[in-house]
Order: C-alpha cells, then structure tokens, then sequence
C-alpha cells in the first residue's frame, strides 16, 4: 500500500483527517516540524521539516499516492504578516511542486470558506464571483493566492482537488482555532456582548470525511464547500448556553462601536507584541455573514453534513476535560 501524506496533522483539521485515514487502515505519514507534538496519531510515521525546507518536502511525498495539503498558518492577527504569505502560498507552492515531480496521484489542497464570495442574497457557492480585493486581512488574502496556485496547477494537469472548510468545530482543536477561541472565550465569560454576525458551522470530523470523498470523487480543479449550519453568532451562543449552562450575552453592540474597539486592540498589540483581544482583521470580517451552501460537495462527492449541535458538545466537553477553561 503507499503511503498518503497529511500535512497540518499536528492541527485541528488536519489531526482529524489522518486520524479517519489510520482509522480505515491505511498507510499514513505526516510531515512536522521538529517543534511540533503529534498526538494521538499511533501508526502513523513522520517525516520532520517544513514547507519551506524543498528537500524535506521532496522526502515527504516520495512514494506517496495521494497528499491532503491541511497545513496552514490560520491567524487573524500576526505581528508579521508576510510569515503568512511564505507559508500560505509559497509553501503550498513548494509542496505542489514536489508532489507533481513525484509523481502523486491526487492532491487535494484545504482552502477556505474566505476564499467563496458572498452575493447580495447572502448564500455564497463555489460559482459565486470573488476576488483578492474581496479579501479582508492577510490570512485570507494569504489563503486565496494560495488557491490559486492550486488552481493553477490543475489547469496544468496536475490532479488537484480543492476543498472550502466552513467554520469546523469539535475536540481536539488544540491551538485553538479562531472558532474554538470563540467557544474558550464564552465558556470562560469573556463574551459579556456580541455582533450581528454568522458563520456556516460544521462537525470537524464531517469536514475530514470530506477531505476523503474529494480525493475518492472529487473533479480535479473544482471547489468543495465543507459545510453544515448557517447560525449567526446569537443562535451558536444560545446552543452553548444549553450545553454548559453558561448564560448567553444579552447586549449586541452595533458594528461601529465593534470596529473601533478592534482598531485600539489591534493598535495596542503592535506596540505590545501581544495578540489583541479583537483584532481588527477579525472585526472586518464580521461586517458580513458568512453564510453559504454545500450543496455541490453533497451532490458530487456524497456529502453529508450531520447537525452541529454533537460537534459543539464535544468542543465543550474537550475543551473543559483539557483544561481550557
């Protein structure tokens, strides 16, 4: 059997996606960095570099069949913002040259629902026109360049399949994520008002399923939006409300008053060095909501996308069993 390569192993989505693969029997390697912990991943063996090392990537996709590209440096804020960009698109870059000179048979790179546009009804698909001026923030435009180089490998023959995870939730969200930040942050009553915003939410362990069915089924060159529920913040906070008993916040602040207070914690940090409470990027994006459809991965790939409400039982109880809050 050859091996299949997961990058991001040592993340969230990426953890999952190995773990469904060593679940199945297969043979699975992991490229790492030498600083990272691999946990829970027996079975799996592990290749230590990094996106920008060529001879470590050139090490990691020998022999391989198939490469699930998940590694990503998913932060709404960084001190410097061009670490990004050279792990983002120059190293998905450097990987999909080295699995093109390798020989591999699928790859199928993990993009974002950043990257899908969001039309006026307010249900973005794959078909909905965007653009890099449509992106808010260094991560997304860091995320976009990088599916295009993705998409431009395809249109040179290179099977690549492209999956648009939504805002995935469940355990082991390790770092955490952006989203699992915002469960660590109600948990721990530190969300005392919110903004009219929405995500699309999805079961973390639906989005590897599908990172599975687009390389079994998936056309090479198309997007797969990896999604479940359109809920805006409110609504995901009276279904945390239910699961920890933890009271919602009953005051919505208008987006000008949010926007300000993004650019003070954002301006403080660059003085400070420290993450901001509410970085600024992140208060951009909340403007609109994130709401789309993945009808085309269910109808293509065999989709399925189970209700999010197990999915967020079990960041709650992760999260809480692991010390978090």
């Amino acid at each position: 059997m050859k091996p299949t390569l997961v990058t991001g192993a040592t993340g969230f989505i990426g953890w999952h996606v190995a773990r469904q693969l060593l679940d199945r029997g297969d043979c699975v390697r992991v490229l790492a960095r030498p600083s990272s912990t691999l946990r829970e991943l027996e079975g799996a063996s592990v290749v230590y570099g990094d996106l920008q090392q060529e001879e470590s990537l050139r090490r990691a996709v020998e022999g391989c069949q198939i490469v699930f590209h998940v590694a990503a440096d998913y932060r709404l804020w960084a001190p410097h913002p061009e670490e990004l960009y050279r792990c983002n698109v120059d190293g998905t870059r450097n990987l999909l040259r080295a699995a093109r000179d390798a020989g591999v048979e699928r790859f199928v790179y993990t993009s974002t629902v950043g990257c899908i546009g969001i039309p006026s009804n307010g249900i973005g698909d794959e078909d909905t026109p965007v653009s890099l001026d449509d992106m808010t923030g260094a991560y997304k435009r860091s995320k976009f360049l990088a599916e295009q180089e993705a998409l431009r490998a395809a249109r040179e023959g290179f099977p690549v399949v492209i999956v648009n995870p939504t805002a995935p939730i469940g355990d082991h969200d390790v770092k955490p994520t952006p989203t699992g930040k915002i469960i660590v942050d109600y948990l721990k009553g530190n969300m005392p008002a919110y903004v009219d915003t929405g995500l699309n939410l999805v079961d973390v362990r639906d989005t590897a399923r599908g990172h599975l069915l687009a390389a079994e089924a998936g056309r090479p060159g198309e997007r797969y939006i990896l999604g479940s529920e359109n809920l805006t913040l409110a609504q995901i906070f009276h279904k945390l409300s239910s699961l920890s008993g933890v009271p919602a916040p009953k005051h919505q602040i208008p987006y000008q008053v949010a926007f300000v207070a993004g650019v003070m914690s954002t301006g403080w940090a660059r003085i400070s060095g420290h993450e901001p409470r509410a970085p600024l990027d992140a208060v951009r994006m909340a403007k609109k909501k994130m709401f789309v459809t993945p009808a085309k991965a269910v109808r293509e790939l065999g989709f399925a996308a189970s209700p999010v409400d197990g999915a967020l039982r079990r960041a709650v109880d992760w999260f809480h069993t692991n010390g978090y809050c």
